[in-house]
């Protein structure tokens, strides 16, 4: 009887960043684009690592020898998780990887909102819904600004009696800005499909800000359009990539679903996964320090030229990235747009999160100090 041990294959989604250095040494890596993954290409494989472009399922798995299945993404409305529990499968979900990425996302387009406005945030009030890794990345950042803060998580005031729950209707009342960091659920005592529908919608005021960065399904897009809002912020739709033209054309920003799509978070959600089918499989763990030592450092920061500080915090975020490219992407509505948010999602282009970034030499203390606040390396 032969001892050598048959070759493990991972299958392994493309958009993965390193994904032959993460799981190149635990066997086969068969690297596929995650709406390419199908049965015949799982068949063989032994375990399984996905973005959010693949649906996980027994119509996918059934029949297949994968053990293992490891997301990358936070989402979970794409994989069956009842099923895989029930056929035995180790299931792995990289919970709070983009977190940071998320939140960054929120507080540059509301310090860019203020900004083109000559308005302040200080003392506005900024209601998240859903408290979980995203909400407290944007807590800490909102609370640094200024912000008022509504916090809405039912599950989490169930759980922590202290925590300062507001109700969803207060919240949507009373807010300046809404954003919106739930999963989303069909079932459970908070499901969330739909959480904003056409009975709470028409508590929004007209001059607020409704943001949805989570998940596509959340806000019921059709009373979206029967709402009078400020302003509304767009990356995660339903029925992606067709998504909704009018509530695109009436978007003040509408991005393909990349607000969590920083190259730190991409990589993060990888490292996670692969450290998690390494315990499984009793394999030496990753060095971390090492890999994320290997990301391309970002263009050095110049000294904004503006006398407003809000608009100085403001173009320090635009040149760590520049979101408005990101709805150019989308531009125009055309017969087209369906591949082309697709495109800007595979090959997005690389985006470091603020603490990779080194503040200018001569920035003033003010914009210094607030913008180590919100996560930009100090020194």
């Amino acid at each position: 009887m032969s001892s050598i041990k048959p070759v493990r294959r991972i299958v392994v989604d493309d958009a993965i960043p390193e994904a032959e250095r993460l799981f190149g040494d635990l066997g086969e890596v068969i690297l596929l684009p995650g709406r390419a993954i199908d049965t015949d290409a799982v068949r063989e494989a032994d375990a399984l690592i996905v973005r959010s472009r693949t649906r996980v399922d027994a119509t996918l798995l059934a029949g297949s020898r994968v053990e293992f299945v490891g997301s990358t993404v936070v989402g979970l409305d794409h994989v069956d998780r009842r099923w895989l529990n029930e056929a035995g499968i180790h299931f792995y979900s990289a919970q709070g990887c983009n977190a940071v990425a998320v939140a960054e996302y929120i507080i540059a387009n509301l310090l860019r909102w203020a900004c083109e406005r000559k308005e302040t945030l200080r003392g506005r009030a900024l209601a998240v819904i859903g408290v979980g890794h995203v909400g407290e990345q944007v807590r800490r950042r909102a609370e640094a600004l200024g912000l008022r803060l509504l916090l809405n998580d039912p599950p989490r005031a169930e759980r922590e009696p202290a925590f300062p729950h507001t109700p969803l209707e207060t919240c949507l009342r009373e807010a300046d800005f809404i954003t919106l960091h739930t999963p989303l659920t069909d079932e459970g005592p908070h499901p969330t499909r739909h959480l904003l529908n056409r009975t709470n919608m028409g508590l929004i005021r007209p001059d607020a800000m409704l943001i949805n960065a989570a998940r596509g399904g959340i806000v019921d897009e059709a009373a979206w359009l029967e709402t009078d809002t400020a302003a509304d912020i767009i990356d995660c739709w339903e029925n992606e990539p067709r998504i909704n033209p009018k509530l695109f054309r009436r978007a003040w920003l509408a991005t393909p679903h990349i607000a969590g799509h920083s190259l730190d978070a991409k990589l993060r959600g990888g490292v996670m996964a692969s450290q998690a089918l390494r315990r499984f499989w009793r394999a030496p763990l990753l060095n971390e320090a090492e890999i994320f030592a290997r990301l391309p450092a970002p263009r050095p920061l110049e000294l904004p030229e503006s006398e407003d500080p809000i608009c100085r915090l403001t173009d320090l975020c635009r040149q760590a990235h520049d979101f408005t490219r990101d709805q150019r992407a989308l531009e125009p509505m055309d017969d087209t747009l369906p591949e082309r948010f697709e495109h800007w999602r595979r090959h997005y282009p690389p985006r470091r999160e603020w603490h990779a970034h080194a503040l200018p030499a001569g920035l003033d203390e003010a914009t210094r100090s607030a913008a180590v606040r919100l996560g930009f390396m100090g020194e």
